[in-house]
């Protein structure tokens, strides 16, 4: 990987976007396998509310190793294309050393350390609220309450001090390098800002991601969905003005989802029979008139 990278950093323009890309491509290919495969249930983490599948009871220790790799697959086909900027910046920097291809690689594992990081305990979360669920019951006649709670956390965030911080530190690839790059312990450096990186874009993102387990992890359409939206947010130059229109369509379908479980069902209103003895007389005599064998 360290050499394919060398290559790409020696001409950061013309080879390093279609590198990333391609292994972002990659990726996307092997979760597409992954889901027409026997082991596409370790990504099918049900919605919370919802009943977990036979495939998915076993061991806890095997279920979490497959999570993760599924996951870490996931980091790389949605928030890779996203380190674009930060790349061209760093790649740039480093492009004269003879180690360029290993730093990149460093830079870019540290990124994706942070991003796996979030999924593990994103997952034990999962598993103990499914396991409350399965202790008390209470999710079973309220699953809508976790989808509406989710979707109003991410609509909420969006508004956040915390969002728009972060945001800022992945918007400005060159300050966020130069302020944390020494050169004396290249390697360490572009581990640290790979790490530091991806842990601002965890903190811009992870409501949104958390948008996953309401859906049900392994749904490939939202994660092209989110993966677009993120990446917006963080490279378009008009990604600042997405965020608050992004925030009330996440509250109101909170709200939709809400109204939606509480309201009281809708009882079709019974149409009145008519009987014989309403029949008017010309109704009854053509009644009595109908012969009995048909």
């Amino acid at each position: 990987m360290a050499d394919a990278f060398a290559a790409a950093t020696a001409r950061p323009r013309v080879v390093l976007v279609p590198a990333l890309l391609g292994l972002a491509g990659l990726a996307w290919v092997a979760l597409l396998a992954w889901e027409a495969s026997d082991l596409a249930h370790a990504m099918h983490v049900p919605a919370l509310g919802a009943p977990a599948l036979a495939c998915e009871r076993g061991s806890p220790a095997g279920r979490a190793a497959l999570y993760l790799g599924g996951w870490l697959l996931m980091s790389v086909a949605m928030m890779l294309p996203t380190t674009l900027p930060l790349v061209r910046v760093f790649a740039r920097l480093v492009q004269r050393r003879p180690q360029r291809g290993l730093l990149l690689a460093l830079l870019l594992g540290g990124y994706l350390l942070a991003w796996l990081a979030f999924g593990a305990v994103a997952h034990a979360l999962h598993a103990a609220l499914g396991a409350w669920k399965d202790g008390t019951g209470w999710l079973w006649t309220h699953a809508w309450v976790p989808a509406a709670a989710t979707l109003a956390l991410a609509g909420a965030f969006q508004f956040s001090r915390l969002k728009h911080r972060c945001l800022t530190a992945c918007r400005s690839p060159a300050a966020f390098v130069a302020g944390r790059w020494g050169g004396v312990a290249p390697r360490r450096d572009a581990l640290r800002i790979g790490v530091a990186h991806g842990v601002f874009c965890v903190g811009c993102c992870w409501a949104l991601m958390l948008l996953m387990f309401t859906a049900g992890l392994g749904n490939v359409a939202w994660m092209l969905v989110l993966g677009l939206v993120m990446a917006i947010e963080k490279n378009a130059s008009w990604g600042r003005r997405v965020g608050a229109p992004l925030g009330v369509a996440l509250l109101a379908a909170a709200a939709a989802v809400a109204i939606a479980a509480l309201a009281p069902p809708v009882v079709p209103r019974a149409e009145p029979t008519l009987s014989r003895a309403d029949a008017s007389p010309a109704a009854d005599r053509s009644f009595r008139a109908w012969p009995a064998g048909r």
